[in-house]
């Protein structure tokens, strides 16, 4: 998303759950206990970042029973003309969509994706009109297919995106405000992100290619001080906030919002 962010950009969040610690791992340690308190005080500091950089903030509570429900971003992808619902690609969490569809379609025309496609959307990147879909544990090739087939119908693209050893591709590949794509090589195939620019974040912070435009800000987490230099010298504004809880159970700082635009 480019330009100013104003009111007219929607963020819809959920409040974590208290089963937050349930919630699923593929690589993180389980064994990582969630401070259930302090996880509730980062994500009202986490709403308060999208506010200040020009968001409207919508806070539910809808799964609130479900242990990954704060992870809101996986359940749709949310387009200019409509909102596609994901079948999610663990079992645990199919029971989520259903509540933020309700709310979507307070913006959106609803799509949706059904099993046996598999996808979430943490593994779609949006670069213009091309939606970058990783092949990941949680999208499966019929997944990128059907949503191919959606996407031609508002006049997107989409191309696939082989990757190993992370979550989503959002966990290791996310666009900036210019459209350069800050990438951790060692997860992303890069000859699948061929005629992009590509910015490498550094090798020890690894984790650091996920991060949230919200017009021209670029919010990262606190925990990847030199991504976060790195793309302060690319003349954005970074801002930093403390995810360490939700860290314990893969999450990002993309992953607790979906962002987009009022029509």
């Amino acid at each position: 998303m480019s330009g100013t962010a104003s009111r007219s950009t929607i963020a819809i969040t959920h409040v974590p759950s208290p089963r937050m610690q349930e919630g699923q791992r593929t690589y993180v340690d389980r064994s990582a206990v969630v401070d259930f308190d302090r996880a509730q005080r980062q994500h009202v500091r986490y709403r308060q970042l999208l506010s200040e950089c020009g968001a409207e903030v919508r806070l539910l509570d809808v799964n609130a029973n479900l242990p990954d429900a704060v992870f809101v971003e996986d359940t749709a992808l949310v387009l200019d003309e409509v909102a596609v619902m994901m079948p999610m690609g663990t079992a645990t969490r199919r029971p989520e969509p259903p509540g933020i569809e309700a709310e979507l379609r307070r913006h959106r025309e609803i799509q949706r994706i059904t099993l046996p496609a598999s996808i979430e959307g943490g593994d779609v990147v949006r670069v213009g009109g091309m939606l970058l879909v990783g092949l990941s544990s949680r999208t499966n090739t019929a997944g990128v297919d059907r949503l191919a087939e959606v996407g031609r119908r508002y006049g997107y693209e989409v191309s696939p995106v082989r990757m190993r050893d992370c979550l989503h591709l959002k966990s290791g590949c996310t666009a900036l405000p210019d459209d350069r794509l800050l990438v951790n090589p060692a997860w992303i195939e890069e000859d699948d992100l061929e005629g992009f620019n590509l910015v490498p974040v550094p090798p020890d912070e690894p984790w650091g290619g996920d991060v949230l435009t919200i017009g021209e800000h670029v919010c990262m987490a606190v925990a990847f001080p030199r991504t976060a230099e790195l793309v302060a010298g690319l003349g954005f504004d970074v801002r930093t906030i403390d995810l360490s809880e939700f860290a314990k159970v893969e999450g990002g700082v993309t992953c607790m919002s979906l962002v987009f635009e009022r029509t």
